[in-house]
């Protein structure tokens, strides 16, 4: 658990001025009794009434009582912190590039095949229950694996990767919604860098009648499943990157992008032509912070095994925001029981 604990109705907590009251209340009665008790005929009398046990006993229930009370009022205001507990995810969609850019040879030995070498390593990493699914996306996407937990099927997909032309990021985010959600229709005008726009049409199920737009839930929010978006250059084609991210932010849906290549990227050539392939770092991080996921760099094969070691212990074990409220509240009831127990067995009654 990460300090300090933060309260969702801080405004609450004015009541734990009560338990000071309280103390100047017990230490009042402690000093009543005691002037009370020079009334007695006889001091023996005094004497046999407190030899019950040692004086220290019987300030312990209620100093345990007044503990419990304290913790309830902090409980009252619903105490939450960040803790590391294991992840809910059920599905990860490996979304990953493979335009004809990733045979760039500056991540050895070339960005696809320290992708594939990379994705291999995290997949085998998942736990067994843990479904995984492949998209791979150029000029266009597609599902080459549904997701599924028979890890040889999901390495079996990333071996069948082919390169293609173009680059559509935002196709590559929305195939994965998709698969997350099937039976959603997403609607999102195409893209392209020079401006122009078509008219607007579902991702699939083209000329059926629209549903109600989807109501929106906090980003991040959707626990049982994440997109993972590898690629190494510039948008050329498809939908907007960002308002797809949007769809999926929407969704509550977590995409986590990953950069793979070198800051200066590389001159690429055939056929007479050449040109150089470059890391839109800054449309991956907005991707990555519009959906409360998380941009990760990689410029070498080693920093791409190790985002996805990153990645793997990120997706198992999650640190949250997370109401501890229960925890106090069973804090208290334990020092309340514990000081009845006490207080019954060293003097036969409830304080």
């Amino acid at each position: 658990m990460t300090l300090p604990v933060t309260f969702l109705w801080p405004g609450l907590l004015w009541l734990l001025g009560a338990v000071p009251l309280l103390v100047l209340v017990y230490l009042w009665l402690l000093r009543r009794r005691k002037q009370l008790s020079v009334r007695y005929a006889s001091l023996a009398m005094v004497k046999d009434a407190l030899a019950a046990g040692p004086s220290w006993r019987r300030h312990i229930p209620p100093i345990l009582f007044l503990t419990a009370l304290t913790l309830l009022i902090v409980a009252i205001a619903r105490p939450q912190a960040v803790i590391t507990l294991p992840s809910q995810h059920e599905t990860i969609i490996l979304a990953m590039d493979v335009s004809g850019s990733m045979r760039a040879a500056d991540v050895e030995p070339n960005r696809l095949v320290a992708a594939q070498n990379a994705a291999r390593a995290f997949v085998n990493d998942q736990p067994q229950h843990m479904r995984v699914g492949i998209v791979s996306f150029a000029g266009t996407a597609a599902v080459v694996q549904a997701p599924t937990k028979n890890r040889d099927d999901i390495l079996a997909a990333i071996d069948r990767f082919q390169l293609q032309r173009g680059t559509a990021v935002g196709s590559g985010i929305l195939v994965s919604l998709k698969t997350i959600f099937p039976d959603a229709e997403f609607d999102l005008r195409s893209w392209n860098p020079r401006g122009d726009q078509a008219k607007s049409t579902p991702l699939d199920r083209a000329g059926k009648g629209e549903k109600p737009a989807v109501q929106p839930v906090p980003p991040g929010s959707y626990n049982s499943a994440a997109i993972i978006l590898l690629t190494d250059g510039q948008t050329t084609t498809g939908p907007d990157p960002i308002e797809a991210a949007r769809m999926a932010a929407e969704r509550g849906i977590r995409v986590f992008t990953v950069g793979v290549g070198t800051e200066k990227g590389e001159m690429i050539g055939a056929e007479g032509w050449s040109m150089r392939v470059r890391l839109d770092e800054a449309a991956l991080k907005q991707i990555a912070n519009v959906t409360q996921g998380e941009y990760f760099y990689a410029g070498t094969a080693a920093d791409l095994k190790k985002v996805y070691a990153s990645l793997s212990s990120k997706l198992v074990f999650e640190a949250r925001q997370t109401e501890i409220t229960s925890l106090f509240a069973a804090v208290a009831a334990l020092f309340a029981v514990l000081a009845a127990a006490l207080s019954m067995l060293w003097f036969g009654r409830i304080m």
